[in-house]
């Protein structure tokens, strides 16, 4: 009786993986090369607000040999429980870069895994690079939701990256396989783009003495064709998350997250608002060239920082400013489902319970100017303050209290005049 031939021990049996797919050159690539490698390959593309026609993804995907394709719609989910922590925490990463990818890409697998789970897949991949930033953030993201998945990872793969040590072998593979992509000669660098911004990074970029070309940013106008007037608007906040916003004088309100992302871009990139040229840290250990534009984003923080000012106790806020940069590093590091960071955002909430109120902003040729803040929460006593009146206020007191806060000048002084 013939044996029975059976599978290596390391081969899986079931071949089924769940590809992060975005239609760019990378993804497609990859999934042309999961098929050439027999994997049942499953094209799965979250829809977090980039400007995409999910149909001609769909298309492309499935002539390239992918089982099926999956779109999953995050857009409102992506600001209210992605964008608007991060705004709640005031976090900027190395105090500039406003997390636009870095918080995209734990939503996008979060879902990814759910479709794993649901389609029976007992792996997923993407098509991270092994010098950046995402493997850790999908990977990390993958590994708390689902244990024991199997990842592929083809950047780290020696016979994917030997044989595509470079954009210019994956176009080269691409127009041997006819394979459709956007990144051209013409335009010498890869993007990312979703409802809190689009960052620009490699090509040309990676020389960080040269200046973008002006023809690159899609969101936001150049500062100098900007309007030569003021457009002034009002932002309103309930603990801490925007809630209503619009031009002043005008009549349309803006009141759900997803379309008051989508009004704050607008309104924001036709005034320049949000460009960032930066030359980061990476959590590998290299620093990295990136540009973003981010104009809803980079209002709604002015916005709510401002409010703070009129809300938060001053400890409070004092203790929020040593918490926001943990947070930043955090996210961008792909630790937000982590024990950390559910510490550090019940923190976070618990800071903006009484963060309250409306912000008026003034934008003008890529600049932001507050032109007022109001607050039923408000801490600030106007009769308090003046220099015109008491106001409740002993200046009496002020002298014992300067008296105390002296006495360890006082010692400290004495000290060096001995010496």
């Amino acid at each position: 009786m013939p044996k029975t031939k059976t599978a290596p021990a390391s081969a899986p049996s079931n071949k089924k993986v769940v590809l992060a797919y975005s239609g760019g050159l990378d993804t497609s690539v990859i999934l042309h090369w999961l098929v050439a490698q027999g994997y049942d390959v499953v094209a799965y593309t979250a829809d977090v607000g980039q400007e995409e026609d999910f149909a001609v993804a769909r298309e492309k995907a499935l002539a390239l040999g992918a089982a099926s394709f999956h779109r999953a719609d995050c857009k409102e989910e992506f600001v209210t429980d992605f964008i608007f922590p991060a705004i709640r925490a005031n976090a900027a990463y190395e105090g500039r870069y406003l997390l636009g990818t870095s918080l995209a890409r734990p939503l996008i697998a979060k879902h990814q895994i759910a479709l794993a789970r649901r389609l029976g897949a007992p792996a997923v991949a993407h098509g991270a690079t092994g010098k950046g930033n995402d493997q850790v953030r999908f990977e990390l993201t993958y590994k708390v939701l689902m244990p024991d998945v199997r990842i592929i990872a083809p950047w780290k793969d020696p016979d994917f990256y030997e044989r595509f040590p470079g954009r210019r072998e994956l176009l080269a593979y691409a127009k041997k396989n006819r394979i459709p992509v956007k990144t051209t000669a013409a335009k010498p660098w890869s993007s990312d783009a979703n409802l809190m911004h689009i960052s620009y990074e490699a090509g040309e970029l990676e020389d960080p003495a040269r200046r973008p070309r002006d023809s690159m940013f899609q969101l936001t106008a150049s500062p100098q064709e900007a309007p030569a007037r003021e457009t002034e608007l009002q932002v309103e906040f309930k603990r801490g998350n925007a809630v209503r916003a619009h031009i002043l004088g005008q009549e349309r309100f803006y009141t759900r997250p997803y379309e008051l992302m989508q009004f704050l871009n607008q309104v924001g990139g036709a005034n320049g608002i949000g460009r960032v040229d930066m030359v980061e840290d990476r959590y590998v250990g290299l620093k990295s060239r990136g540009v973003y534009e981010t104009p809803g984003g980079t209002m709604l923080m002015a916005a709510h920082r401002d409010l703070e000012g009129l809300t938060l106790d001053r400890e409070v806020m004092h203790l929020r400013d040593m918490l926001m940069p943990r947070f930043a590093e955090l996210a961008y590091n792909g630790y937000w489902y982590s024990p950390e960071m559910e510490f550090l955002r019940a923190a976070f909430d618990k800071a903006q319970e009484h963060v309250t109120g409306a912000v008026r902003l003034a934008l003008y040729k890529g600049n932001i100017v507050i032109t007022g803040r109001e607050s039923p929460e408000s801490l600030y006593d106007s009769a308090q303050s003046s220099m015109d009146e008491a106001g409740g206020f002993d200046p009496r007191d002020s002298e014992g209290f300067i008296r105390t806060n002296a006495l360890r000048l006082i010692n400290w002084s004495r000290r060096q005049r001995r010496g």
